[in-house]
C-alpha cells in the first residue's frame, strides 16, 4: 500500500451546503481507499491505496464526489514522496516560520511553466513574492492574501486546474503523512 493525499478544489456545494468530511472520508472507502483521514474541514483527505497512476485515483475520487454530491469539484492527488518533496522544497522557509497563513501554495494537476512568474509579477503591487517548484506556484504574502490584486489573478481558467493550500495546511499535510 502506498500513501496518498487528496486536495479538493472547493468543499462549498452551494450557499447553505458544505461538504462534510464524514462524507468525503466514506467517498474514499466507497473508492476502495484505505485509512482515509482529513484534515480541519477544508477539503484534505489522506489516504492508502495500492501503488497506481495519480490520474486514475483523481477519476475515481471524482466520480465518487459526483454520484455522491450529483456535483463535479476537481480533486488534486499527490503521493505521500511527492508530498514530502513539497514539504521540503517551500522556498520562502523565513516567511512561513513568521506567518504560515501568509505562504500558500497552488498546487497544480498539470506542471506551471516558468513563463507564469512574469505573467503573474504585475499583478504583484503589496510586496507578494513568487516561485515555482516542481510545476506548483508559491507564493509569500506581504498581508492579507485576500486584498492582494494577485489573488483574483490565480483562477483555474488561467492556470490550469488546481488548488491552493497555506503553509499551515501544507505542514499539516505532511505530519500526517509521517
Amino acid at each position: 500500500m502506498a500513501g496518498y493525499l487528496a486536495l479538493l478544489y472547493s468543499i462549498v456545494l452551494t450557499p447553505q451546503r458544505r461538504v462534510v468530511m464524514e462524507e468525503l472520508r466514506a467517498i474514499a472507502t466507497g473508492c476502495g481507499f484505505d485509512r482515509p483521514r482529513t484534515l480541519a474541514s477544508t477539503g484534505n483527505l489522506v489516504f492508502e491505496a495500492p501503488e497506481q497512476d495519480i490520474a486514475v485515483l483523481e477519476a475515481r475520487l471524482e466520480a465518487g464526489f459526483l454520484g455522491h454530491y450529483g456535483k463535479h469539484v476537481n480533486i488534486i492527488v499527490r503521493s505521500a514522496e511527492n508530498w514530502r518533496s513539497t514539504v521540503a522544497g517551500n522556498p520562502f522557509p523565513a516567511e512561513a516560520e513568521r506567518d504560515g497563513g501568509l505562504v500558500i501554495a497552488r498546487l497544480m494537476r498539470a506542471p506551471l511553466g516558468e513563463d507564469i512568474l512574469v505573467k503573474l509579477e504585475r499583478y504583484c503591487d503589496r510586496g507578494e513574492r513568487l516561485a515555482l517548484v516542481g510545476g506548483d506556484l508559491w507564493i509569500a504574502f506581504a498581508g492579507r492574501p485576500s486584498e492582494s490584486r494577485l489573488a483574483g489573478a490565480l483562477s483555474t481558467k488561467r492556470l490550469g486546474v488546481g488548488t491552493a493550500r497555506n503553509w499551515n495546511t501544507i505542514r499539516g499535510l505532511g505530519q500526517m503523512l509521517a
